[in-house]
């Protein structure tokens, strides 16, 4: 019999990331993470798929960042040397590379950047384009020597202790305070070390491609100096002159995403003024420094499929001979698509699930995805023949040797519109008898819940709950139309949770409806609070990284200004009343059912506040809560925080359900 899933087998999940072919094609290679549960952090390593067999390459434990410098030989970064770590540790910003050559042998030094890289491409041999966290206030420190140097790392070491806004956004999440910090891109020559800018020092750089014969970089960037409001232009940098053009000025369009595509360049951006900042993004040609429409596409570009069981990322697009291939989220998975030149977009790969990342070579597209109930795999699908093939086996030991609970669907029709949800059933499940359960509702709005391997609704499963979860409106992967809750939060989303959840009460009579528990996180965790100010169907909630107030949330999170004016349609001196209406601490005097609150103290996307002021308001009510604040965490927790505070949220949530329904 097959073991149960236990709270901390997450420990022992494999995350993938960062998969490259090689120049050839013949091989890739991809970065393996994995819990570090003494160090309280995670272990990097880079593996090679030769077309065979899996192989590590390096064994320090923090490497991710690479490139193919040839067939042969890859560069990656990792501080290896005491010299580097104590550098950095000092406050003076370094990278270093190591050269590695596939035919065996020790990795050996290749470069070290005195900068902060965060991705690098190869233009010719040493040759680089980089990626760089740059802070205009303390990383032009690499240009310093001698007592100009000293002063300003002493400089960097007392600002330490506070910090300057002139900017909105002032912090951004998971990046800490981020004024005057902005995403710059270098050019870097190895032989000559010497490093070059290319974007403009306020500049925000969103993506950047090099062409085909790598003499041009394109790059989408915006400068701002006190405001950003998430408009584009687009630059070319020419190479050999070192000289910067701009294509397209900065006016209409938030740009995702751009590839040279031989002698034109495709863009992928909105104007917004349909749907807002949830708009899905086009298919443009630039053209004479304008934007020509070339596909209209109602559906995202990249994955939405939520999960926490991954780390890291990768590529969402390739080019391949004249195709463009893409990731897509349609209804409850993500696919890979493709475009031509002529604006036909077709379906390549259409498989239940999701497809995180990938690259191709010839007729092979190599992926990374959550598939068949697994955790991540590998996979090579043949465009020639059709045929899908997983190739790895890191997380294997899971379907083998643990009790995966199958998601069992409970589609259900509201208002002439079918809705999509799964229902997972205990361990041991005998029928006839009564069972807890929990609703789980997922972030975004715009994201989707799928058929994917979900840790804590399987911890949850294994302990004995009926486990069930939807995408309500407001979800992705319906295209436009049906993301779009502007003005509406609480009220057709609640309705479909609402409805969802009686849905399930019928077609599984053996969950006792005296025994419900909700939880969520962000949106999730604004549903959450809002459920339990308009119903007391549900005897335990859960409210993560929350949302409980729309006026603060405002002025507070990083996305604040943008996002809230959006999704509530408004501002805060004009509509406040209605942005209140809609704000789930107006209705904490209605709420009796007893909550806990997750909270991290570095969550910069819903601030720490929100949950505050809602806990304090039930206490204040005399409801039964509890507020569990996490140091040093943010608003990915449960997806990539420290492995025992990752622990310890899930013991909290678990034992909340526990208690009040057991």
């Amino acid at each position: 019999m097959r073991e149960p899933i236990l709270l901390k087998d997450f420990l022992d999940y494999k995350f993938l990331s960062g998969l490259q072919y090689s120049p050839d094609g013949t091989r890739a290679v991809y970065a393996v993470s994995s819990c570090d549960l003494s160090a309280n952090g995670y272990q990097h390593h880079l593996y090679l798929w030769d077309g065979q067999k899996h192989t590590r390459l390096t064994g320090s434990g923090d490497e991710r960042l690479f490139l193919w410098e040839d067939d042969n030989t890859i560069l990656f970064a990792s501080l290896r040397e005491k010299e580097d770590r104590d550098a950095v540790q000092k406050g003076e910003e370094r990278t270093v590379f190591y050269r590695l050559s596939l035919s065996g042998g020790e990795a050996s030094r290749a470069f070290s950047i005195p900068l902060t890289v965060t991705g690098i491409q190869q233009i010719s041999r040493g040759q680089y384009v980089l990626q760089v966290r740059y802070d205009l206030r303390f990383s032009e420190l690499y240009l310093l020597k001698g007592h100009e140097k000293a002063a300003m790392l002493q400089e960097k070491k007392d600002a330490e202790s506070y910090e300057i806004l002139d900017e909105l956004p002032f912090y951004g999440n998971g990046k800490g305070y981020t004024n005057k910090i902005r995403t710059s891109l270098f050019l870097y020559e190895s032989d000559s070390e010497t490093l070059t800018p290319i974007s403009s020092p306020l500049m925000e750089v969103r993506d950047a491609k090099l062409s085909e014969d790598h003499s041009l970089l394109y790059y989408i960037g915006e400068d701002f100096q006190t405001r950003r409001i998430s408009r584009q232009g687009i630059w070319v940098f020419q190479i050999d002159t070192k000289e910067n053009r701009q294509l397209m000025e900065a006016g209409d369009f938030c740009l995702f995403s751009l590839q040279p595509w031989a002698d034109s360049l495709l863009v992928l951006g909105t104007d917004e003024k349909q749907y807002g900042s949830h708009e899905n993004p086009w298919y443009y040609r630039l053209e004479d420094g304008k934007l020509s429409l070339l596909a209209s596409y109602e559906d995202s570009f990249s994955s939405t499929v939520g999960s926490d069981c991954r780390l890291g990322s990768g590529k969402t697009s390739c080019l391949s001979g004249d195709t463009y291939y893409f990731i897509t989220t349609r209804v409850n998975s993500s696919h890979i698509y493709s475009l031509t030149r002529d604006g036909a977009i077709s379906p390549v790969l259409e498989y239940p699930g999701s497809v995180d990342f990938m690259d191709i070579s010839g007729s092979t597209i190599l992926y990374g995805g959550m598939q068949d109930s697994r955790l991540q795999e590998l996979y090579t699908f043949d465009l020639s023949s059709g045929e899908r093939k997983r190739i790895s086996s890191f997380n294997e030991w899971v379907m083998e040797t643990r009790d995966v609970r199958p998601l069992e669907p409970c589609t259900f029709q509201r208002n002439g519109m079918e809705l999509y949800g799964w229902v997972m059933t205990p361990r041991n499940y005998q029928k006839g008898e009564q069972y807890p359960a929990i609703l789980d509702i997922h972030g975004g709005p715009k994201t989707v819940y799928g058929e994917v391997f979900f840790h804590e609704m399987q911890v949850w499963a294994n302990m004995g709950y009926f486990v069930f979860f939807m995408n309500p409106t407001g979800s992705d992967g319906r295209g436009n139309d049906f993301a779009d809750v502007k003005g509406k939060y609480g009220t057709v989303d609640y309705d479909d949770l609402m409805a969802f959840t009686s849905t399930v009460l019928e077609r599984y009579p053996d969950i006792d409806p005296s025994r419900l528990g909700v939880t969520g996180g962000s949106y999730g965790g604004f549903m959450t609070n809002w459920i339990i100010g308009h119903t007391d169907r549900f005897r335990a909630a859960a409210s993560q990284r929350s949302i409980s107030n729309w006026i603060s949330m405002a002025h507070t999170s990083d996305i604040g200004s943008r996002f809230v004016r959006d999704q509530m349609a408004g501002y805060t001196w004009t509509d406040a009343e209605r942005m209140w209406e809609h704000s789930p601490l107006k209705y904490a005097p209605n709420v009796k059912t007893p909550t806990l609150f997750i909270h991290s103290d570095e969550d910069f996307r819903c601030p720490l506040s929100e949950g505050l002021q809602m806990y304090s308001a039930l206490v204040e009510n005399g409801v039964e809560a509890r507020l569990c604040l996490f140091k040093g965490e943010n608003h990915e927790l449960s997806r990539s925080g420290r492995p025992k505070q990752r622990i310890r949220r899930l013991e909290e949530i678990t034992d909340w359900m526990e208690n009040h329904l057991k």
